[in-house]
């Protein structure tokens, strides 16, 4: 019997590596995409919410709603408890465990944006997997794979090769490569397939204040500790830890080629 599609909602703030992933999301059959909710990031709430309507208007699925986030920092699950329950699982981009981190060597951008969201969303109790830059960064689209993507007559391709050069150029200022980094296409896959990362479990806390504010630590529970901390009893999420760089990438080509 074949199994239905997953049902997803993406949160995103479109972006370059966004829209990439929107993409291949309506080009995944394991998934249904059904809706699109939008957040600020890369541009304002506002803008995120015009650039998500666009890329659906571009893919021809008008049809999937896209419901504006907030333009302020709020606390999301707090203002609906049962929002943990509802939902199956919720895959973040977001952290960097044990590397370095992308807006400053503390942290990583999408936690570094809320960093009191974050911890919330860590300790709730909600199936988190949380996908970070130590992961995302061993995903690379390089310049060959833009030139295939140039080529070809798939029409998310096209879109992306047009707007993918302001992406490549900060990359290459930025880290000094040849070839951009697929963040949000990973997580985006991660979803779509389990089996494309390992991860270990344990407990995320965020820091909020100070010079390492948006740092993402993770606890292994292997150590016991006698005092009671901001970690104990606290609930353990999924922090992926591994990725098939090979496949993640080659199902994002083929994906985008066949659109």
């Amino acid at each position: 019997m074949a199994t239905q599609p997953k049902k997803i909602i993406i949160d995103t703030d479109p972006g370059i590596d966004d829209a990439m992933a929107i993409f291949v999301a309506l080009q995944s059959p394991e998934v249904e995409v059904i809706g699109l909710t939008t957040i600020y990031g890369n541009v304002y709430t506002t803008l995120a919410t015009r650039n998500a309507l666009h890329l659906l208007e571009i893919a021809g699925r008008t049809d999937i709603p896209v419901a504006e986030g907030s333009h302020v920092t709020i606390t999301a699950i707090q203002s609906d408890p049962a929002f943990v329950k509802n939902i199956g699982q919720i895959v973040v981009l977001g952290g960097a465990f044990s590397v370095n981190g992308n807006v400053n060597p503390a942290a990583e951008a999408n936690i570094f944006g809320d960093p009191d969201a974050a911890d919330i969303v860590f300790t709730s109790g909600a199936d988190v997997l949380a996908v970070g830059i130590n992961v995302t960064h061993q995903v690379i689209l390089t310049d060959s794979d833009r030139d295939e993507l140039a080529k070809c007559n798939g029409k998310f391709a096209k879109y992306l090769d047009k707007i993918l050069g302001v992406y490549f150029g900060y990359h290459h200022d930025a880290y000094s490569t040849k070839g951009v980094y697929l963040h949000d296409p990973t997580a985006l896959l991660a979803a779509v397939d389990p089996s494309l990362i390992t991860y270990t479990e344990g407990v995320v806390r965020v820091q909020t204040t100070g010079i390492t504010r948006g740092l993402t630590l993770f606890y292994n529970k292997q150590k016991r500790f006698a005092e009671v901390t901001e970690w104990s009893d606290k609930p353990s999420v999924k922090v992926a830890v591994t990725v098939d760089a090979p496949k993640v990438l080659k199902l994002v080509m083929e994906r985008l080629i066949n659109s």
